[in-house]
């Protein structure tokens, strides 16, 4: 695969996702598993779905879309629960089952033949092209920055909503920040592994690594590097193999979270061993 990806370009776009992707997962993935809010990324990246459909029945880039319809609906859930205290739960299945009947309807609306939404839905890496990749840099470097600049009243918003309301930071800022930096992500994360598929990347380096530490920041930054190995290795799988690179680049996620039960359960045993 090395002599490939020195000759095909397609292969180094990939690549370059595989770390963008990572990059996003790792920073945003450890926010949402710490503060309980894995099945809201799913809604948002379902409801993304009817954007893609908006931007094929329109003409305007699809991924455009997805972008729009997912930051709205991350606005609108945090505005219609803070109004109504509708349970955000019930409001992320609304969006989400609103945004996938959207996009079915669009498609079915688009003249000509219907477009091929495999790739959006299980997302496919071996596609990713230049401006996809312009896109996927610039949402990552914004994600990052914003992160990186608010670290400290970020870390505690996640674990202290109430110290943070006695500080006078206004948390209500603070949900629509975070709700939109989910959005951004979602959309950097479906070309790679699809609409279906982006919850369990979003979710499984985070998971893994936080079984051996519970500092933030190096949450954070093993995450990235988790992802970012389980990324290549299902890139390798699926160029390999000849299968999805999506459901490649998950399953291995999901095998590197359970190995890290494994271990995390025989370094446990050597220590109780040891007393």
């Amino acid at each position: 695969m090395i002599k490939a990806l020195l000759e095909y370009n397609f292969l180094q776009n990939a690549l370059l996702a595989s770390i963008l992707a990572s990059m996003a997962c790792g920073i945003i993935g450890t926010i949402i598993v710490e503060k309980k809010l894995v099945m809201l990324s799913g809604g948002i990246a379902h409801t993304s779905f009817g954007g893609i459909g908006l931007g094929y029945l329109i003409g305007v880039e699809p991924i455009i879309m997805a972008l729009v319809f997912s930051v709205s609906a991350s606005i609108g859930i945090v505005t219609l629960n803070r109004r109504s205290k509708t349970n955000t739960d019930l409001l992320t299945g609304m969006f989400w089952s609103a945004g996938m009947a959207l996009g079915v309807l669009f498609i079915a609306f688009t003249p000509g033949y219907p477009p091929d939404m495999s790739s959006y839905l299980f997302g496919n890496i071996l596609t990713v092209t230049r401006s996809d990749l312009i896109m996927m840099l610039s949402l990552v470097v914004l994600v990052t920055f914003l992160i990186i600049a608010l670290f400290n009243t970020m870390r505690a918003y996640i674990f202290d909503e109430e110290f943070c309301r006695v500080l006078k930071i206004k948390t209500v800022l603070l949900d629509y920040l975070l709700f939109i930096l989910i959005a951004l992500t979602v959309v950097v994360l479906i070309r790679v592994v699809g609409i279906i598929l982006v919850i369990a990347l979003l979710t499984a380096p985070p998971a893994a690594v936080r079984l051996f530490t519970y500092d933030l920041k190096k949450i954070m930054i093993f995450s990235v590097l988790a992802g970012l190995l389980y990324c290549i290795t299902g890139l390798w799988l699926s160029y390999s193999l000849n299968i999805s690179s999506g459901a490649a680049i998950i399953l291995i996620s999901i095998l590197g979270y359970l190995a890290s039960i494994l271990i995390k359960k025989i370094i446990s045993s050597a220590k109780s061993a040891k007393r």
